[in-house]
């Protein structure tokens, strides 16, 4: 598996978080919550986060190439790995460990 550092994923959610016009923690809430029951899953938060690696992925191999990741120098990133960080990242930002994010662990700083 193809290792990135954390930066690159805080590069992403600018991305991310751009194209779909948030502006405040209830709008991440509302536009992750695919299911509307008020929380974010594990699935809806790979789904949500996956857009900036599709943005990226100009010629979508599912692989970010160094000229298409942030300043255009890196290692490569697959889907894959890129999917594991988010998800690990998901799981510390998940305080209280019920496997879903609600609108206070979403507005935390990273952890």
């Amino acid at each position: 598996m193809i290792r990135r550092p954390a930066a690159l994923l805080c590069a992403l959610l600018p991305l991310a978080a751009g194209a779909q016009q948030v502006q405040r923690t209830s709008d991440y809430l509302a536009r992750m919550d695919a299911d509307g029951d008020g929380r974010v899953s594990l699935e809806e938060y790979l789904a949500w986060m996956g857009y900036a690696f599709d943005r990226m992925d100009r010629d979508h191999d599912g692989v970010l190439q160094a000229d298409e990741l942030p300043g255009g120098k890196g290692r490569a990133l697959t889907r894959q790995a890129h999917r594991a960080q988010l998800a690990e990242r998901f799981h510390r930002q998940d305080a209280n460990h019920d496997g879903y994010l609600d609108a206070r662990e979403l507005a935390a700083p990273p952890r």
